[in-house]
């Protein structure tokens, strides 16, 4: 591998993690608090609403469905009025953030639904408000779960970042498609896709860890 392309190599991994990071940062923002509503306004929940649950589910199951690379295409007039252009790192962090925001929010939906009702139940004998049962112990007990789901949602969103490289993204993606494919150097996709395992690797290792260390049992 050349000085030049060892240069492009090294400045496509740093793309690759910023649009994860950011994305990532953006989606448990927004995926989180999404979560939090999709239970709580569950029917017989602590904030039973139908047609809140209604709607919100519905919009998250639409945006799940949409596969990523038609999803990114179809968002292009909203990348450009965030960010000013649809071709870029900074570009492909829109549709990066929006296809994993429903992804979080159905997964920490997921990890508050485990949480012994017992314990709600508690909450609400002893006059909590329903604020007080969500920070007080629903997240709290499921801390571990919701962990989990972000570091399934950062694994995830590397991969989608490799799929953004092939229209316009850039990162290891792009670098592997313009250097590894069209030029077929064969060793060029086999480092590129030991430095994505690596990093996917990284990332299992530290939630796992996280995920351990807040644990209640």
């Amino acid at each position: 591998m050349s000085t030049a392309m060892l240069n492009e190599f090294l400045l496509a991994t740093w793309q690759t993690i910023y649009m994860v990071l950011a994305s990532g940062m953006i989606a448990i923002v927004f995926g989180l608090p999404l979560g939090v509503i999709l239970l709580a306004t569950r029917q017989k929940d602590i904030m039973a609403n139908k047609f809140c649950n209604l709607i919100l589910s519905t919009i998250t199951n639409v945006v799940r469905s949409i596969p990523f690379i038609i999803l990114m295409v179809a968002i292009i007039p909203l990348t450009r009025l965030l960010v000013g252009t649809s071709i870029g790192t900074t570009a492909a962090i829109v549709p990066l953030s929006i296809a994993a925001i429903p992804f979080v929010g159905r997964l920490v939906e997921t990890a508050l639904n485990e949480v012994p009702s017992g314990l709600i139940e508690t909450g609400t004998a002893m006059g909590a408000t329903p604020g007080q049962i969500i920070l007080t112990i629903l997240i709290p007990e499921a801390l571990p779960g919701i962990i989990n789901a972000i570091t399934i949602t950062m694994i995830s969103l590397i991969g989608y970042s490799a799929m953004a490289g092939a229209i316009g993204g850039g990162g290891l993606g792009d670098f592997a498609i313009r250097y590894g494919y069209h030029r077929f150097e064969a060793s060029v996709m086999f480092v590129t896709i030991f430095v994505l395992v690596v990093i996917v690797q990284l990332v299992q290792f530290a939630g796992d860890y996280l995920a351990r260390k807040f644990t209640h049992r």
